[in-house]
């Protein structure tokens, strides 16, 4: 398991040993994507792994940075014999929710499907899929794809090892989910959207997370219009005025 986190210190303690009781979850591993408070210590005493990027370097990036490190933890083991471990990434805000994340994990698993989407129940209702933002992935998703999803924002989500290694490079900062969603199914490869009773914290309507959803939206549109989704993304990131590199919070 996966988890990337930056300043987080008031809940990822709570999501580590949250993460830790789920059914055959043996490695907890958090990337601390340039915190400056005590998110990597609290992380670590709650019985994670950690690994630290010396800056914040993005969702997308913290996202391949763990995958990584499976994979180092993963040579150094006796494991002969055994298909590599499957990636479930949850978000570091869940709190004692993270304890609910199990049904992410069956369908992959089982292999009926090589990507679960994580449904939130509150944000459903809270929502109604009217965020700007949701809008312009789920549209984007759907013009690549054909496919529609609901909440394609949404961070809590289990792949195979083969699943994440098609979408790789990952796209930048927030754009890496929506990025991995149209990746993989243009691979061939299977996803479902899964109702699981996880929540999070709300993002607000303060400054700080009105730009919270500028640099989502810009990333979004980033990785739509690399990926060819339409003229409807380029239209949407030639309208912020950011063509660079965002810095991504959490």
């Amino acid at each position: 398991m996966i988890i990337a986190a930056k300043n987080e210190e008031l809940r990822v303690g709570r999501t580590v040993e949250a993460a830790r009781s789920l059914p055959g979850v043996d490695l907890v591993l958090v990337v601390d994507d340039g915190s400056t408070d005590r998110t990597g210590v609290l992380a670590r005493e709650a019985g994670a792994r950690v690994v630290r990027h010396p800056r914040n370097r993005g969702k997308g990036a913290a996202m391949e940075t763990g995958a990584g490190a499976v994979a180092e933890v993963e040579a150094r083991e006796d494991r002969v014999g055994l298909v590599p471990r499957h990636l479930l990434f949850l978000d570091a805000d869940l709190g004692e929710t993270a304890a609910d994340a199990a049904p992410l994990l069956e369908p992959v698993v089982d292999k009926s499907a090589d990507m679960s989407i994580a449904l939130f129940p509150a944000t459903r209702a809270r929502l109604g899929g009217h965020g700007f933002v949701v809008r312009l992935a789920r549209g984007g998703v759907r013009r690549a794809t054909g496919w529609e999803p609901e909440q394609p924002l949404n961070g809590q989500r289990c792949l195979s090892r083969a699943a994440f290694e098609a979408a790789c490079p990952l796209a930048r900062g927030f754009g890496a989910e929506t990025g991995l969603t149209i990746d993989v199914l243009r691979a061939g490869l299977r996803v479902v959207e899964i109702e699981v009773p996880l929540e999070h914290r709300a993002t607000g309507t303060d400054l700080r997370a009105q730009l919270h959803r500028a640099h989502q939206f810009t990333d979004v549109a980033r990785a739509l219009a690399v990926r060819g989704a339409g003229p409807a993304a380029r239209r949407a990131l030639a309208r912020t005025g950011l063509r660079g590199r965002t810095r991504s919070a959490y």
